[in-house]
């Protein structure tokens, strides 16, 4: 195995001055080359071969488009590649926590009936029959995704899995779902 910071010997520094200069062969090389590396650091971190395989997508995109900040003099392309990896890590472990934050406070807008021992006070039966009325608005598929993910508690992974849908769509979709359901219900809040 070779270390991190040492270039395997294929990678010379023509490869490096061809990745610098914008050569998408240089980076096809860097993703062959690296890409296990990434895809195995990012499965440890992350516990979840879909978000790894998001992530390795994500570290190479990054690569590419910053490309020009690269110095092979500072550091060896290997070592670098680790540098965003472990940032792309990190980003994907907050985006997640945010996602579970922002779905279990919305979920909290729909009563769980066997906790509660009466018919369900009036402001939160209004919140559930607004956020019903929210997500029809949505329109498909992403109608579908949220009513998966707050009545039914599914995992996005679950979700891409039921619906067919790549995971990575599920996850933009509830993120932009969220995002609008947030303004909307501060919108009605607000007017009432």
């Amino acid at each position: 195995m070779v270390p991190f910071d040492q270039a395997p010997p294929s990678w010379d520094a023509a490869l490096n001055a061809a990745f610098c200069a914008g050569d998408e062969r240089a980076l096809a090389e860097a993703y062959r080359q690296f890409s296990p590396l990434v895809y195995t650091l990012a499965l440890r971190a992350l516990r979840d071969g879909a978000a790894a395989d998001d992530v390795t997508q994500e570290v190479f995109i990054r690569v590419w488009r910053s490309r020009s900040s690269f110095d092979p003099d500072v550091a060896r392309l290997p070592a670098w590649i680790v540098g965003i990896t472990r940032n792309a890590v990190a980003d994907a472990q907050a985006a997640s926590s945010r996602e579970v934050r922002k779905i279990r406070a919305a979920a909290e807008l729909d009563p769980d009936p066997a906790q509660s021992a009466g018919p369900a006070p009036a402001d939160v039966l209004a919140d559930r029959l607004l956020l019903d009325g929210e997500l029809e608005k949505l329109g498909e598929p992403q109608g579908s995704i949220m009513k998966l993910a707050f009545y039914e508690d599914l995992t996005h992974d679950q979700i891409s899995r039921k619906l067919d849908l790549p995971l990575g769509t599920v996850k933009s979709h509830i993120r932009r779902s969220l995002s609008h359901l947030r303004r909307r219900l501060e919108v009605d809040h607000a007017a009432s």
